[in-house]
């Protein structure tokens, strides 16, 4: 596979005449190069009126390569070809560099260009490409292509350094300027040192990097003539770009420190963009934001910004700033929202999701309207960088996120809602990477690490090693919130100083919520209905392998009372009956109803409670896990809710002879989703949110719900695992 790079533009704020004097004082060898042994001029010809001169050289390199690897190539030194063009009437230098030594093997070539810069001709641009093409090398292929790379990103670094080095040394001896070239100006001839070696031989072989073009760092200030005036702005960065190409400075100023070959990753995306991509160029802060996604690999970064920019451009989002009005439910309940800045100077945005009504939000706006608001966050969270950057004179290009999680309870487990998170989720990863610098997460709860279990396998993993989690009040001791917040804008929900203008949330009235036809698009894919009779009650089998999986439910009581119970049994139960007759030959009605628990079973012998019952009223929606304690089988029971008796009877009461006549009065109907979480992955989940702060008092134990939440009901035997939501 062929390595290339490329270099940005650096621009010497020099004419190019004085840079080509300092250029040629590193010759036939430099003492700032120690890999740089000599060089030979092989050939030099310089046409009749001295305008354009060719110099061939024979350069030796002492490559910082392991012995071993030295020994078995049986050489010491390398050799490179460069054959330099310099044209003085079009102020311009080509150099074309490849390497001699292994050839055949090795494949190393290198283009610099030196050239007057296209809107000021008193300044100088440089630019550089290269490739590294291995073709064998004694089985030690990959050691060679690190070898290269090192070296020659080294050599890169140093290259601007180099040549500031000799205009000093120019400016030392009194010369701050060379005159432009004219015909009648050329010497006949121009005395050129030649090499140190006046006989060299012909050494051995051995593969390296080309070090003698002049390349130049990232992390050096220019030497600037008396009357140029050095500016930092914006303004005088990009003047000093030529147009479609980056600057080095600019690179520094406004993208960060990248090594030489992550600059080359940048520069040749963006070339092949404005190459090949018909629609909206991104920003250079966006492309660098994908290359880091992927770890700098063109391939992988170039696939999925393509699948971004065309999402980006079916969906409107570049437009979404100007034309999203976030709906009034939105502005009222949905607490979430800008606040200030972090120690870094990153945008803060801040989301109270505990008090947040998820499932009201959902319900009156639909996933969609939901996704369209959080992506006009992200958008907004773009716009903030950008201007940060400019006001904090350095690269911002994420934000931070602070999520309190006080008030989260079972209900945030509504499974629509959770979908909804899921796919946002999804959209955020795929189209705005490495926009999260840091998510602090407040004050969470025991039933925190359920919620993590579901969401955690949809986030990067880059991304999660940058949460931070504090369980209770443990934000504000060492290592919590002020550590990255300023005192004065820590919000005052936190005992902090600061009005925080975010909605206090609360539930989502009713009355704003979208027709069941409009919610059955996005309900129907997830759950299933049941219908539960008196004396007939909706049961469902879940088999558990592995204590300490987690059994999580969610169901809506659309009509009618329930009992829910959950049991536990070493043995499975007989097949679903079907049963014509209910208790007392009462007719049994038809719908959707499973019945499991064998009536010969005894309660406490051959089957157990293993939660207490909870009683769910008509209109009512249920979020509750459970944690098992031993494998087996586990049944979820919906049963029709009696009014006290007044005493026991075998004998059938009035009213169930009247549920002969009038069934649909005792008819309840269920809608329900249940999920097993693995013992493993909900381990490994509390495992990750214990590494990632301070959640000791987060760990599990084989005691249910009430491990999880403080929202619970006590009794003498166990908790309630179920939060209600009216």
């Amino acid at each position: 596979m062929v390595q290339k790079y490329q270099s940005p533009v650096r621009v010497y704020k020099h004419r190019f005449e004085l840079v080509m004097a300092a250029y040629e004082r590193r010759f036939p060898t430099c003492h700032l190069i120690p890999m740089f042994v000599a060089s030979d001029v092989v050939e030099e010809e310089t046409n009749e009126d001295g305008s354009i001169t060719r110099v061939e050289r024979r350069c030796a390199l002492d490559v910082d390569a392991p012995r071993l690897l030295k020994r078995i190539a049986g050489v010491d030194y390398v050799y490179f070809i460069q054959k330099n063009i310099l044209n003085r009437k079009e102020r311009t230098l080509h150099i074309d560099s490849h390497n001699e030594t292994f050839s055949n093997r090795v494949i190393i070539s290198e283009t610099c260009c030196y050239s007057v810069h296209p809107e000021n001709e008193d300044w100088t641009c440089f630019e550089q490409t290269a490739s590294l093409d291995i073709k064998s090398f004694f089985g030690f292929e990959t050691t060679v292509e690190k070898i290269a790379m090192k070296q020659y990103a080294t050599s890169i670094k140093k290259g601007k350094e180099i040549i500031e080095f000799y205009l000093k040394e120019l400016q030392d001896e009194g010369i701050t300027h060379v005159p432009r070239w004219t015909p009648s100006s050329f010497p006949a001839s121009v005395p050129r040192p030649t090499s140190l070696f006046t006989s060299p031989a012909v050494l051995p072989e051995l593969v390296a990097t080309p070090a003698v073009s002049i390349p130049l760092p990232t992390d050096a200030k220019d030497i600037t003539c008396p009357d140029i005036k050095q500016d930092d702005s914006l303004a005088e960065i990009l003047l000093g770009t030529p147009e479609d190409k980056l600057d080095a400075d600019y690179i520094k100023r406004y993208l960060g420190d990248l090594t030489p070959l992550q600059e080359s990753c940048l520069i040749r995306l963006r070339k092949w963009l404005q190459e090949t991509h018909k629609g909206k160029i991104p920003k250079d802060e966006h492309i660098l934001r994908f290359l880091r996604a992927r770890d700098f690999n063109m391939d992988k970064a170039r696939e999925i910004l393509c699948q971004s920019l065309t999402w980006r451009k079916q969906h409107q989002v570049d437009y979404l700033l100007e034309t999203w009005v976030s709906p009034q439910v939105l502005q009222d309940y949905y607490t979430g929202g800008w606040h200030h800045h972090d120690r870094d100077g990153r945008p803060l945005y801040v989301l109270r999701l505990g008090q947040m009504d998820t499932k009201g939000l959902v319900r009156a706006l639909g996933e969609e309207s939901l996704l369209r608001h959080v992506l006009s966050i992200n958008e907004e969270g773009l716009r903030r960088c950008e201007e940060n950057t400019k006001v904090f004179g350095r690269p911002i290009s994420c934000w931070t996120c602070l999520v309190d999680l006080e008030g989260l309870n079972m209900r945030h487990l509504w499974r629509p809602g959770v979908k909804a998170l899921l796919r946002i989720i999804e959209v955020v990863e795929a189209n705005y990477p490495e926009t999260l610098g840091r998510l602090l997460i407040l004050r969470a709860p025991r039933v925190f690490p359920v919620l993590w279990t579901l969401v955690s396998p949809f986030i990067d993993e880059n991304t999660r090693k940058k949460f931070l989690i504090y369980a209770g009040n443990d934000y504000q001791g060492p290592g919590g919130l002020l550590d990255y917040i300023d005192k004065e804008i820590i919000p005052d929900f936190l005992a902090g100083e600061c009005m925080c203008e975010v909605p206090e949330g609360g539930l989502v009235p009713k009355s704003m919520y979208r027709t069941a036809e409009e919610l059955r698009l996005w309900t129907d894919t997830i759950y299933q209905s049941a219908s539960v009779f008196k004396g007939a009650p909706h049961e469902l089998l879940i088999e558990i392998i592995d204590a300490s999986s987690v059994i999580t439910w969610d169901f809506d009581m659309c009509k009618g009372d329930v009992v829910f119970n959950i049991y536990h049994s070493k043995r499975a139960p007989q097949p679903p009956r079907k049963d014509p007759l209910l208790p007392h030959g009462i007719p049994s009605p038809v719908g959707n109803n499973v019945q499991l628990i064998d009536r010969s079973w005894t309660l406490g012998q051959d089957y157990s409670m293993v939660e207490s019952s909870l009683t769910c009223k008509e209109g009512e929606s249920v979020q509750g896990s459970h944690i098992t304690r031993w494998p087996g089988f586990y049944i979820l029971q919906w049963k029709f809710h009696n009014m006290p008796a007044c005493s026991a009877t075998n004998l059938p009461r009035v009213d169930d002879v009247l549920a002969t006549l009038q069934v649909s009065s005792h008819k309840c109907k269920v809608m329900y989703y249940t999920e097993v979480l693995g013992s493993e992955d909900f381990r490994t989940a509390c495992w990750d949110v214990q590494s990632l702060g301070s959640m000791t008092s987060l760990e599990s134990s084989h005691s249910g719900f009430s491990q999880l939440s403080a929202a619970t009901t006590s009794s003498s035997q166990s908790q309630s695992s179920s939060m209600i939501s009216r």
